[in-house]
């Protein structure tokens, strides 16, 4: 009976769509502006050689931007390759009809696998003689060439051929008939420090060695092998690590790895985390707050609760550390952040109401807080901040 009463008020045949539109904002969700994706790209290009191409990263979901709308505006903006960890992430760009090349940065060492990437039109990076002969054999037996790249190991030490063995095996490499070494590639380790471009730092080192090995496998230009060693913050130090292309992750998304940046380098923040106040309390003075009281009031308190908490990736350590934006002012959070909520002393306010919007980052007027931010105040690095927002956050696209 209640449900039929509930239906004569409000018709949901004729609102297919509105059980979705509630779910998506109804509590915690992600806005990503796909425009600001295109024209960070756009201003990273600009900053490139002519010929250098620009590779997209697009791997953990986009950075926790929603990976297909990044990866549909990184190409507008100009990306020619995209960059992905996993097979897995490969597969669903191509689902949603990606047709550009894409790079799988992480390591496919089975058979099957590697069978999946060469069906999926996905190059993957090749570490070893023993995964090069495995994809020259699939190739043999589709009767095709299989596309792929070579990593090299600088000074990372993780994947990649090692150093001083690469020039012995890439000349046995160029025998194999049935792969096409789309490009020849190494990682930088320490290029976001300070100090990257003194001669001895690591990172020119990486780059020497680099340059040292190229030289002695005499590429032909003819072969149009793609030779790339920048992320996001070694394409900002110099041209000299851009070679032939760039693989450029945070930068695109609108921040930069390095403290000092050209500032005509104008990135734009193509994420905002907001949430909506699901409860609002007064405490009187000398009340604690949330786990562990550790947050007593000093005075009568209005606090706000917000429906999002570590379990949805904010991290814990940054209680008591961090504002919330409401109207262009800042609130600060109180108390310990939970798995599911946080506090917020909105006592200065009158105008904050359950079912308020709030930012926890993003900007809002002329304050903005961003994930940099989050980063200092946790002792950790944006990438991983970016990287921690969990599926129970829907993503929202605003443009």
């Amino acid at each position: 009976m209640q449900n039929r009463q509930t239906n004569q008020f409000f018709n949901f045949d004729k609102f297919p769509n509105f059980e979705k539109e509630i779910d998506l904002k109804q509590r915690a969700w992600i806005e990503v502006k796909g425009k600001a994706i295109e024209i960070n790209v756009r201003q990273l290009r600009s900053k490139l050689s002519k010929n250098c191409k620009f590779m997209a990263v697009v791997k953990a979901d986009g950075y926790g931007h929603d990976a297909k709308v990044v990866s549909e505006y990184a190409i507008k903006g100009g990306a020619s390759e995209l960059g992905v960890a996993t097979l897995k992430e490969g597969i669903k760009l191509r689902s949603f009809g990606v047709k550009k090349p894409i790079l799988i940065l992480g390591n496919l060492y089975t058979k099957r696998d590697l069978i999946k990437s060469f069906k999926n039109d996905l190059m993957p990076t090749i570490s070893s003689i023993r995964e090069c002969l495995v994809c020259n054999n699939i190739g043999k037996h589709f009767g095709l060439k299989f596309a792929l790249h070579l990593k090299v190991d600088t000074g990372m030490s993780r994947l990649g051929f090692e150093s001083n063995k690469f020039v012995q095996q890439f000349e046995k490499i160029k025998s194999f008939e049935n792969i096409s070494i789309k490009g020849i590639y190494s990682h930088l380790s320490s290029a976001d420090e300070d100090g990257a471009l003194n001669f001895q730092s690591i990172t020119q080192l990486q780059r020497l060695k680099f340059n040292k090995l190229l030289k002695q496998i005499n590429l032909d230009s003819s072969n149009q092998i793609k030779i790339h060693l920048a992320n996001s913050a070694g394409m900002l130090l110099s041209r000299d690590f851009h070679f032939h292309m760039v693989r450029v992750g945070l930068s695109m998304y609108g921040y930069s790895p390095l403290d000092k940046i050209d500032k005509n380098l104008l990135l734009k923040q193509a994420l905002s985390l907001k949430v909506k106040v699901a409860f609002i309390r007064t405490i009187d003075k000398g009340v604690s707050v949330s786990y562990g009281g550790k947050f007593v009031s000093h005075r009568k308190t209005k606090l706000a609760v917000l429906s999002i908490g570590y379990a949805d990736g904010v991290p814990r350590n940054l209680s008591g550390k961090i504002n919330v934006i409401h109207n262009n002012k800042f609130y600060p959070q109180v108390g310990s952040i939970t798995m599911d909520q946080m506090m917020v002393d909105i006592t200065d306010s009158n105008e904050i109401k359950v079912g308020s919007t709030m930012l926890l980052l993003g900007s809002d007027g002329d304050k903005t807080i961003s994930p940099l931010e989050w980063a200092r105040k946790s002792n950790t690095i944006p990438w991983e901040i970016l990287c921690s927002f969990k599926n129970r956050l829907p993503k929202v696209q605003v443009d």
